[in-house]
Protein backbone atom coordinates (compact mmCIF):
# COMPACT_ATOMS: atom_id res chain seq x y z
CA UNK A 1 0.00 0.00 0.00
CA UNK A 2 3.00 2.11 0.55
CA UNK A 3 3.93 1.85 -2.58
CA UNK A 4 0.54 2.27 -4.43
CA UNK A 5 0.13 5.50 -2.44
CA UNK A 6 3.40 7.21 -3.07
CA UNK A 7 3.12 6.52 -6.67
CA UNK A 8 -0.29 8.67 -6.78
CA UNK A 9 0.63 11.20 -3.92
CA UNK A 10 4.42 12.06 -5.23
CA UNK A 11 4.93 11.02 -8.83
CA UNK A 12 1.09 11.00 -10.33
CA UNK A 13 -1.05 14.24 -9.41
CA UNK A 14 -4.86 13.41 -9.93
CA UNK A 15 -4.68 14.98 -13.26
CA UNK A 16 -1.98 13.33 -14.39
CA UNK A 17 -3.27 9.50 -13.72
CA UNK A 18 -5.22 9.33 -17.02
CA UNK A 19 -2.13 6.97 -18.67
CA UNK A 20 -1.58 4.97 -15.23
CA UNK A 21 -5.62 4.59 -15.09
CA UNK A 22 -5.33 2.92 -18.99
CA UNK A 23 -2.85 0.58 -17.63
CA UNK A 24 -4.96 -0.48 -14.48
CA UNK A 25 -7.78 -0.66 -17.67
CA UNK A 26 -5.67 -3.06 -19.39
CA UNK A 27 -4.23 -5.78 -16.91
CA UNK A 28 -7.78 -5.56 -14.60
CA UNK A 29 -10.47 -5.72 -16.87
CA UNK A 30 -13.13 -7.67 -15.64
CA UNK A 31 -11.51 -7.90 -12.27
CA UNK A 32 -11.44 -4.76 -10.31
CA UNK A 33 -12.55 -1.91 -12.85
CA UNK A 34 -16.25 -3.13 -13.66
CA UNK A 35 -17.00 -2.00 -9.59
CA UNK A 36 -14.38 1.18 -9.76
CA UNK A 37 -15.20 2.89 -12.64
CA UNK A 38 -18.81 3.07 -13.76
CA UNK A 39 -20.46 6.17 -15.38
CA UNK A 40 -22.16 8.38 -13.99
CA UNK A 41 -24.67 10.94 -15.25
CA UNK A 42 -23.33 14.07 -14.42
CA UNK A 43 -19.68 13.36 -14.68
CA UNK A 44 -18.24 13.49 -17.58
CA UNK A 45 -15.32 11.19 -16.99
CA UNK A 46 -15.40 7.83 -14.94
CA UNK A 47 -11.47 8.42 -14.05
CA UNK A 48 -12.05 10.71 -10.54
CA UNK A 49 -9.61 10.55 -7.76
CA UNK A 50 -11.96 9.11 -5.46
CA UNK A 51 -12.38 5.80 -8.59
CA UNK A 52 -8.53 5.44 -8.31
CA UNK A 53 -7.89 5.58 -4.80
CA UNK A 54 -10.84 3.07 -4.84
CA UNK A 55 -9.23 0.65 -7.70
CA UNK A 56 -5.87 1.13 -6.03
CA UNK A 57 -7.09 -0.27 -2.82
CA UNK A 58 -8.66 -3.71 -4.32
CA UNK A 59 -5.14 -4.18 -5.79
CA UNK A 60 -2.71 -6.40 -3.85
CA UNK A 61 0.73 -5.29 -3.01
CA UNK A 62 2.24 -7.98 -4.96
CA UNK A 63 0.21 -7.09 -8.78
CA UNK A 64 0.81 -3.70 -8.17
CA UNK A 65 4.42 -3.98 -7.86
CA UNK A 66 4.80 -6.74 -10.16
CA UNK A 67 3.07 -4.51 -13.25
CA UNK A 68 3.99 -0.82 -12.17
CA UNK A 69 7.68 -0.39 -10.59
CA UNK A 70 8.06 2.25 -7.63
CA UNK A 71 9.57 3.97 -8.92
CA UNK A 72 8.46 3.92 -12.20
CA UNK A 73 11.27 2.48 -14.82
CA UNK A 74 13.04 5.55 -16.70
CA UNK A 75 11.55 6.55 -19.60
CA UNK A 76 13.31 5.44 -23.12
CA UNK A 77 12.07 7.61 -25.72
CA UNK A 78 12.15 11.12 -25.52
CA UNK A 79 9.40 13.74 -25.15
CA UNK A 80 9.26 16.44 -28.35
CA UNK A 81 7.13 19.77 -27.79
CA UNK A 82 5.05 19.89 -30.79
CA UNK A 83 3.23 23.26 -30.21
CA UNK A 84 3.03 25.61 -27.11
CA UNK A 85 0.21 27.68 -26.44
CA UNK A 86 0.08 30.20 -24.14
CA UNK A 87 -3.12 31.76 -22.70
CA UNK A 88 -4.31 34.60 -20.26
CA UNK A 89 -7.01 33.60 -17.45
CA UNK A 90 -9.97 34.86 -17.50
CA UNK A 91 -11.10 38.27 -17.04
CA UNK A 92 -15.19 38.94 -15.50
CA UNK A 93 -16.58 42.63 -15.93
CA UNK A 94 -19.59 43.48 -14.22
CA UNK A 95 -22.27 46.17 -13.73
CA UNK A 96 -26.40 46.89 -14.02
CA UNK A 97 -27.88 47.35 -17.28
CA UNK A 98 -31.02 49.07 -18.32
CA UNK A 99 -33.45 48.20 -20.86
CA UNK A 100 -35.84 50.44 -22.91
CA UNK A 101 -36.72 49.15 -25.36
CA UNK A 102 -39.61 46.46 -26.03
CA UNK A 103 -38.35 44.80 -28.97
CA UNK A 104 -34.32 44.02 -27.59
CA UNK A 105 -33.93 39.97 -25.95
CA UNK A 106 -31.30 39.79 -23.24
CA UNK A 107 -29.59 37.29 -25.40
CA UNK A 108 -29.28 36.60 -29.21
CA UNK A 109 -33.00 35.67 -30.41
CA UNK A 110 -32.20 32.68 -32.92
CA UNK A 111 -34.85 29.74 -33.63
CA UNK A 112 -33.72 26.95 -36.37
CA UNK A 113 -30.69 28.70 -36.99
CA UNK A 114 -32.48 31.60 -38.41
CA UNK A 115 -32.09 35.02 -36.42
CA UNK A 116 -34.87 36.59 -35.64
CA UNK A 117 -33.97 40.21 -34.14
CA UNK A 118 -30.80 42.26 -35.03
CA UNK A 119 -29.11 42.65 -31.55
CA UNK A 120 -29.36 41.77 -27.72
CA UNK A 121 -28.55 43.77 -24.34
CA UNK A 122 -25.52 40.77 -24.62
CA UNK A 123 -24.14 41.83 -27.59
CA UNK A 124 -24.77 45.62 -27.57
CA UNK A 125 -22.23 45.07 -24.07
CA UNK A 126 -20.25 42.62 -25.06
CA UNK A 127 -19.08 44.01 -28.90
CA UNK A 128 -17.17 46.62 -26.52
CA UNK A 129 -15.85 44.84 -24.08
CA UNK A 130 -14.16 42.19 -26.99
CA UNK A 131 -13.12 44.91 -28.67
CA UNK A 132 -11.26 46.96 -25.62
CA UNK A 133 -9.52 43.28 -23.89
CA UNK A 134 -8.86 41.83 -27.19
CA UNK A 135 -10.74 38.92 -25.98
CA UNK A 136 -11.25 35.67 -27.77
CA UNK A 137 -14.71 35.04 -26.68
CA UNK A 138 -16.84 35.62 -23.85
CA UNK A 139 -20.34 34.48 -21.21
CA UNK A 140 -22.49 36.15 -20.24
CA UNK A 141 -24.77 35.47 -17.26
CA UNK A 142 -27.10 38.13 -15.39
CA UNK A 143 -29.46 38.00 -12.52
CA UNK A 144 -32.57 37.32 -13.81
CA UNK A 145 -33.78 38.24 -16.94
CA UNK A 146 -36.85 40.37 -18.75
CA UNK A 147 -38.62 39.24 -21.75
CA UNK A 148 -37.97 40.94 -24.90
CA UNK A 149 -40.93 43.12 -24.99
CA UNK A 150 -39.71 43.73 -20.92
CA UNK A 151 -37.96 46.91 -20.27
CA UNK A 152 -35.91 47.12 -17.44
CA UNK A 153 -35.96 50.32 -15.19
CA UNK A 154 -34.84 51.32 -12.06
CA UNK A 155 -31.39 51.06 -10.67
CA UNK A 156 -31.05 48.06 -13.62
CA UNK A 157 -30.08 44.34 -13.47
CA UNK A 158 -26.85 43.00 -12.19
CA UNK A 159 -24.65 41.20 -14.89
CA UNK A 160 -21.60 40.02 -15.35
CA UNK A 161 -19.17 39.10 -18.67
CA UNK A 162 -16.12 36.58 -18.37
CA UNK A 163 -13.96 37.70 -21.23
CA UNK A 164 -12.04 34.72 -22.24
CA UNK A 165 -8.02 34.96 -23.12
CA UNK A 166 -7.75 38.53 -22.56
CA UNK A 167 -4.85 39.94 -24.64
CA UNK A 168 -5.55 43.24 -22.40
CA UNK A 169 -5.94 42.96 -18.47
CA UNK A 170 -5.10 46.24 -16.83
CA UNK A 171 -7.40 49.08 -17.08
CA UNK A 172 -7.29 52.29 -14.66
CA UNK A 173 -10.88 53.29 -12.92
CA UNK A 174 -10.88 56.35 -15.52
CA UNK A 175 -10.69 53.44 -18.93
CA UNK A 176 -13.50 51.65 -17.15
CA UNK A 177 -15.86 55.24 -16.78
CA UNK A 178 -14.68 55.99 -20.05
CA UNK A 179 -15.77 52.52 -21.68
CA UNK A 180 -19.25 52.63 -19.90
CA UNK A 181 -19.66 56.11 -21.44
CA UNK A 182 -19.07 54.90 -24.80
CA UNK A 183 -20.85 51.48 -24.77
CA UNK A 184 -24.45 54.22 -23.16
CA UNK A 185 -23.38 56.24 -26.39
CA UNK A 186 -23.47 53.61 -28.46
CA UNK A 187 -26.99 52.70 -28.57
CA UNK A 188 -30.48 54.56 -26.77
CA UNK A 189 -31.75 50.94 -26.29
CA UNK A 190 -29.68 49.86 -22.91
CA UNK A 191 -27.10 51.62 -20.67
CA UNK A 192 -24.85 50.50 -18.50
CA UNK A 193 -24.02 51.56 -15.06
CA UNK A 194 -21.20 50.43 -12.11
CA UNK A 195 -19.55 48.90 -14.57
CA UNK A 196 -16.28 47.38 -12.94
CA UNK A 197 -13.38 44.44 -12.89
CA UNK A 198 -14.65 41.70 -10.54
CA UNK A 199 -13.15 38.37 -9.24
CA UNK A 200 -14.23 35.09 -9.90
CA UNK A 201 -15.92 35.08 -6.70
CA UNK A 202 -17.80 38.13 -6.96
CA UNK A 203 -19.70 36.26 -9.81
CA UNK A 204 -21.13 33.63 -7.58
CA UNK A 205 -22.05 36.45 -5.36
CA UNK A 206 -24.85 37.56 -7.90
CA UNK A 207 -26.67 34.38 -8.13
CA UNK A 208 -26.74 34.08 -4.35
CA UNK A 209 -30.27 34.20 -2.93
CA UNK A 210 -32.29 34.56 -6.47
CA UNK A 211 -35.44 33.10 -5.37
CA UNK A 212 -35.14 35.15 -1.98
CA UNK A 213 -34.99 38.59 -3.86
CA UNK A 214 -38.25 41.02 -3.99
CA UNK A 215 -38.99 42.77 -7.64
CA UNK A 216 -40.76 45.51 -8.38
CA UNK A 217 -42.51 45.57 -11.69
CA UNK A 218 -45.52 48.16 -13.46
CA UNK A 219 -47.95 46.42 -15.50
CA UNK A 220 -50.66 47.68 -17.95
CA UNK A 221 -53.64 46.19 -17.55
CA UNK A 222 -56.98 45.51 -20.08
CA UNK A 223 -59.91 44.30 -18.73
CA UNK A 224 -62.68 42.70 -21.51
CA UNK A 225 -65.65 44.41 -18.53
CA UNK A 226 -65.74 47.73 -17.93
CA UNK A 227 -64.94 48.58 -15.11
CA UNK A 228 -64.31 51.52 -12.35
CA UNK A 229 -62.27 52.65 -9.55
CA UNK A 230 -63.97 50.94 -6.98
CA UNK A 231 -63.41 47.47 -8.90
CA UNK A 232 -60.31 47.15 -8.60
CA UNK A 233 -59.49 49.50 -4.81
CA UNK A 234 -59.83 45.88 -2.98
CA UNK A 235 -56.26 44.78 -4.92
CA UNK A 236 -54.22 47.50 -2.84
CA UNK A 237 -55.71 45.53 0.40
CA UNK A 238 -54.59 42.33 -0.54
CA UNK A 239 -50.48 41.48 0.96
CA UNK A 240 -48.42 38.40 0.68
CA UNK A 241 -50.78 36.24 -1.77
CA UNK A 242 -49.75 33.03 -2.70
CA UNK A 243 -49.94 31.97 -5.82
CA UNK A 244 -49.60 28.08 -7.74
CA UNK A 245 -47.69 28.46 -11.00
CA UNK A 246 -47.46 25.73 -13.66
CA UNK A 247 -44.64 26.64 -15.78
CA UNK A 248 -46.30 28.71 -18.35
CA UNK A 249 -46.92 27.23 -21.80
CA UNK A 250 -44.81 30.05 -23.20
CA UNK A 251 -41.54 28.77 -22.27
CA UNK A 252 -42.73 25.00 -21.87
CA UNK A 253 -40.47 24.46 -24.53
CA UNK A 254 -37.61 25.02 -22.68
CA UNK A 255 -38.34 24.77 -19.64
CA UNK A 256 -39.09 21.35 -17.17
CA UNK A 257 -42.55 21.15 -16.31
CA UNK A 258 -43.27 22.09 -12.48
CA UNK A 259 -45.77 23.50 -9.70
CA UNK A 260 -43.95 26.51 -8.03
CA UNK A 261 -45.55 28.47 -5.07
CA UNK A 262 -45.02 32.21 -5.68
CA UNK A 263 -45.75 35.02 -3.42
CA UNK A 264 -47.42 38.74 -4.55
CA UNK A 265 -46.12 41.02 -1.61
CA UNK A 266 -47.97 43.93 -2.07
CA UNK A 267 -50.28 45.46 -5.27
CA UNK A 268 -51.24 49.07 -6.05
CA UNK A 269 -53.53 50.51 -8.45
CA UNK A 270 -54.33 53.10 -10.70
CA UNK A 271 -57.04 53.96 -12.99
CA UNK A 272 -56.78 54.53 -16.42
CA UNK A 273 -60.09 53.91 -18.08
CA UNK A 274 -63.31 51.64 -18.78
CA UNK A 275 -60.91 48.72 -19.83
CA UNK A 276 -57.36 50.00 -18.64
CA UNK A 277 -55.70 49.99 -15.00
CA UNK A 278 -51.98 50.26 -14.09
CA UNK A 279 -50.91 47.79 -11.35
CA UNK A 280 -47.60 47.91 -9.55
CA UNK A 281 -46.56 44.50 -7.93
CA UNK A 282 -43.89 43.67 -5.30
CA UNK A 283 -43.55 39.56 -6.27
CA UNK A 284 -41.00 37.09 -5.00
CA UNK A 285 -38.08 36.96 -7.77
CA UNK A 286 -39.07 34.38 -10.07
CA UNK A 287 -42.69 34.96 -10.04
CA UNK A 288 -44.28 34.81 -13.99
CA UNK A 289 -46.11 38.50 -13.73
CA UNK A 290 -48.03 37.83 -17.50
CA UNK A 291 -49.53 34.84 -16.33
CA UNK A 292 -50.57 35.63 -12.62
CA UNK A 293 -52.27 38.60 -14.51
CA UNK A 294 -53.99 36.61 -17.53
CA UNK A 295 -54.35 33.09 -15.52
CA UNK A 296 -52.44 31.28 -18.61
CA UNK A 297 -55.30 29.21 -19.40
CA UNK A 298 -55.87 28.49 -15.21
CA UNK A 299 -51.86 27.08 -14.65
CA UNK A 300 -51.56 29.90 -12.41
CA UNK A 301 -54.07 30.31 -9.70
CA UNK A 302 -55.44 32.99 -8.21
CA UNK A 303 -54.63 35.83 -11.06
CA UNK A 304 -56.03 39.12 -11.78
CA UNK A 305 -58.23 37.81 -13.75
CA UNK A 306 -59.72 35.46 -11.06
CA UNK A 307 -59.39 37.99 -8.33
CA UNK A 308 -61.35 40.76 -10.82
CA UNK A 309 -64.19 37.78 -12.42
CA UNK A 310 -62.85 39.63 -15.77
CA UNK A 311 -60.70 38.05 -18.55
CA UNK A 312 -57.27 40.39 -18.45
CA UNK A 313 -54.53 40.70 -19.88
CA UNK A 314 -51.17 42.53 -19.72
CA UNK A 315 -50.27 45.18 -22.33
CA UNK A 316 -46.97 46.73 -20.94
CA UNK A 317 -44.58 45.40 -18.54
CA UNK A 318 -41.82 47.25 -16.97
CA UNK A 319 -39.08 45.90 -14.21
CA UNK A 320 -38.96 48.88 -12.11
Amino acid sequence: MLCKMYLIDLYLPPNKLINFLYSLEFYFRGKILPDCFKPAKNKQSVFTRMAVMKALNKIKEEDFRKQFPCPPNSPKAVCTVLEIECAHGAVFVAGRYNKYSRNLPQTPWIIDGERKLESSVEELISDHLLTVFKAESFNFSSSGREDVDVRTLGNGRPFAIELVNPHRVHFTSQEIKELQQKINKSSNKIQVRDLQLVSREAIGHMKEGEEEKTKTYSALIWTNKVIQKKDIEFLNDIKDLKIDQKTPLRVLHRRPLALRTRVIHSMETHYVDEHHFRLYLKTQAGTYIKEFVHGDFGRTRPNIGSLMNVTADILELDVE
